[in-house]
């Protein structure tokens, strides 16, 4: 666990006074406000909503950049705190609609710039691979169908025409250049500090290739059963996006690649996303994957402003922090290793826990085992909180404090077995939040009688659960 000094805040990242510039690359224009209302607004939500066109807004039509003006004002407009306005700018930045640039002075004013991106045309939408498979899970079929013709058209069949549209040199003529003269130079040039208007193109959702090993995928397959130039930079960027959408890793995304190879042993794109696709069905059944944020959402949150006292504060870090990046910050700056990672993946996945649950179960589950992720151990426990529905970081751990002793006779597992009457030591690290104000470990005051008939019943529960 981090000390005080280095948990994340968003207060340290941005300020009510903090001023702001809003620029757009290129024009935005009605066509993109269709766009995001209908195409990204379902995956982003109400507020990531509001946020981009408020600053759109600010910006003049047909120009490219706004007045300065304050968060605290933004927060005034769109009638939300300061955490709502940064997680909303954290999810537009994520689905590639917004860059942040931030410059701070010798004062510590800082201005920031937020730079509008266009959203990727319909045509790209749809044909994305991972966004339109968002899309889909999130709206369903009928309402995905009726979009799709909402932003398409018949497409005319010009096979029984003749082209007759003439070319320039057909209808224009040149005369002699005189090249000492200066025109030509100075209709060529343009001034460092000029940026021409016009509209810009998407380059999609900013995906890092950190969290996928191409070269474990390469090492995997030889030249002879593959062609390096098989793996075209599109080749490249649908393999990151089917490895992000499905959870694909390397290993197994070697023989997703050797299935989508055509007869010139080329990596067929529509093959590779159907293979992608089939290997999820059969894994997961008929369900698709569904956006969700990697860090807890708003609705689970208990720490909405400033934390007043020191637990407040660690429930911020937990509810603000991916369990990734509390991985790492409990490694001490060490990327988690990879079958950690699957680890808390699958329990993310298969039993539809928060992130900020997740946290609660990581730093319980690594200060009872000596900072060990035992996958059974884990996904014992996230079963019994996935059935007690439990949704946010205080409630996890309450429910951890609570039933300690059986997650305790979990750990021990096999000793448990050999001296069923014999109680759990007691020497065991905690987590900082096991304990009350006092220090005191905070258990159920439960008899030994009873617990082992607390846990007979758990285990028939279970032992139900599994038919």
């Amino acid at each position: 666990m981090k000390g005080k000094s280095e948990v994340k805040k968003h207060w340290n990242e941005v300020q009510p006074v903090d001023r702001y510039i809003v620029g757009t690359n290129g024009l935005l224009e009605e066509y993109e406000r269709k766009t995001i209302t209908f195409l990204y607004q379902p995956l982003i939500g109400a507020a990531c909503f509001s946020l981009y066109m408020t600053l759109w807004s600010e910006v003049e039509k047909n120009r490219l950049w706004s007045e300065e003006s304050t968060h605290y004002q933004m927060m005034n407009f769109l009638s939300l705190n300061l955490q709502e306005v940064y997680d909303a700018r954290l999810k537009l930045e994520g689905i590639g609609l917004l860059k942040s640039f931030v410059k701070e002075n010798e004062t510590g004013e800082r201005v920031f710039i937020y730079e509008l991106q266009p959203p990727l045309t319909p045509k790209q939408f749809f044909n994305d691979g991972m966004l339109n498979v968002y899309l889909y899970r999130k709206i369903g079929k009928t309402h995905f169908q009726k979009l799709k013709k909402f932003f398409s058209d018949e497409k005319m069949d010009l096979t029984q025409y003749k082209e007759s549209t003439r070319s320039f040199q057909d209808v224009y003529s040149t005369t002699e250049i005189d090249f000492m003269n200066k025109d030509v130079e100075e209709a060529s040039s343009i001034k460092e500090n000029e940026q021409y208007i016009g509209k810009a193109t998407s380059k999609g959702v900013p995906l890092d290739q950190i969290d996928f090993n191409f070269d474990l995928l390469l090492s995997g397959l030889s030249q002879s059963m593959v062609p390096r130039r098989s793996f075209t930079p599109l080749v490249k960027e649908t393999i990151l996006k089917l490895s992000n959408l499905y959870g694909i890793d390397a290993i197994t995304m070697k023989n997703v690649v050797l299935n989508a190879l055509d007869e010139e042993d080329r990596i067929d794109i529509e093959a590779l996303r159907k293979t992608a696709r089939d290997w999820y069905q059969m894994s997961h059944g008929d369900k698709l994957p569904q956006l969700t944020s990697k860090i807890q959402s708003n609705e689970y949150r208990k720490v909405q402003a400033k934390p007043s006292t020191k637990e407040e504060e660690l429930i911020h870090y937990l509810e603000s922090t991916s369990p990734k990046d509390l991985l790492k910050d409990i490694s001490g700056g060490i990327e988690p290793s990879k079958s950690d990672l699957q680890a808390i993946e699958g329990v993310m996945f298969t039993q539809k826990l928060s992130a900020g649950v997740v946290n609660v179960l990581i730093q319980y589950v690594l200060l009872k085992t000596d900072m060990k992720l035992s996958k059974g151990y884990i996904d014992k426990i996230a079963s019994h909180w996935a059935r007690k529905k439990v949704k946010t970081v205080q409630e996890a751990m309450e429910l951890a404090k609570n039933e300690h002793r059986q997650y305790l006779s979990w750990a021990e597992g096999k000793n448990e077995k050999k001296s069923p009457n014999r109680k759990p030591l007691r020497t065991e690290k905690l987590p900082d939040w096991f304990n009350d104000s006092n220090g005191n470990e905070k258990t159920n005051e439960v008899d030994q009688e009873n617990f082992e008939e607390e846990k007979r019943k758990l285990e028939e529960e279970l032992k139900n659960f599994r038919k």
